[in-house]
């Protein structure tokens, strides 16, 4: 399968799960957002402690869950810009707004209230 159809496959599975609309301003979109992000597209690789994935080679999946809010929200950024060159995460990235992106960064930082 080539990069490009995994990558447009891996962008329409994230915009079918869905994700959390913020409607705050910036400085508090995420942390509002962060209860209602639909996290099951992350969760697949993420959420499972140890897991390795084949795509596009053998590698451990980091651990978000804690990671600080500021590097969460740059990261998915820069996949979203191409900037990271994972073609799973452009993928996801690729499809998800900035009140999107300070949603998840938000509920993996732990800081939903």
């Amino acid at each position: 399968m080539s990069t490009r159809l995994s990558i447009a496959i891996l962008a329409a599975l994230a915009a079918a799960f869905g994700t959390a609309q913020a409607q705050d301003q910036k400085s508090s979109a995420g942390a509002s957002a962060a209860k209602d992000v639909n996290v099951a597209m992350c969760t697949g690789c993420h959420g499972l402690p140890g897991y390795k994935t084949a795509f596009p080679s053998v590698y451990h999946v980091p651990r978000i869950g804690g990671q600080q809010r500021a590097y969460l929200e740059a990261a998915l950024k820069a996949y979203r810009a191409g900037e990271r060159s994972h073609p799973s995460m452009r993928g996801v990235a690729g499809s998800l707004t900035d009140e999107q992106i300070a949603g998840y960064a938000a509920y993996y930082a732990g800081d939903a209230k």
